[in-house]
């Protein structure tokens, strides 16, 4: 019998393969070497940065059209938000500086303490009034207590009429 020999396109393939890469390769490095390659390439990024200049320019007229900040515009406005902020924390700092290095502070918290203590004598002296307050109300309740009892007695002490 004779054999069959099957085809194996994977082979067939790999060889094609194996013989265009290496003179593939001698081309395209040769090609890319060359000065006329250096100018196309050259003019290609060049009509791309007309290309992006015109869709910058586009989208830009189109923000404006319909009231929109532009990319530039917002960045324009987070350098001034961020210059603000330095401008703050400076004076921020600036103004502990000099409160801690003003008499006056001193005197501020001098004060600040006496007040405090007062604040507390104060509420010492409201406790003692209030104490002293309910202990008369009892009293008064006491002595009307005694005073409705005596009343009491007189009435009934007395000849009915």
């Amino acid at each position: 019998m004779a054999e069959k020999t099957t085809m194996d396109p994977f082979s067939l393939w790999k060889s094609l393969y194996d013989k265009t890469e290496g003179n593939l390769n001698e081309v395209l490095n040769e090609t890319l070497k060359t000065e006329a390659f250096s100018d196309w390439l050259g003019q290609v990024q060049s009509g791309y940065l007309q290309y992006q200049e015109l869709v910058q320019n586009s989208t830009d007229v189109y923000l404006k059209q319909i009231n929109m900040p532009t990319r530039e515009e917002i960045s324009n406005i987070a350098s001034l938000v961020i210059q603000v902020e330095d401008k703050v924390e400076s004076l921020d700092q600036k103004i502990d500086d000099e409160l801690m290095n003003n008499p006056v502070t001193e005197e501020i918290s001098k004060l600040k303490a006496s007040i405090s203590k007062l604040d507390k004598k104060m509420d010492q002296i409201l406790r003692a009034v209030k104490t002293v307050q309910q202990e008369k109300e009892k009293e008064v309740v006491a002595s009307s207590t005694v005073d409705a009892k005596n009343e009491q007695k007189i009435e009934s002490k007395k000849p009915n009429a």
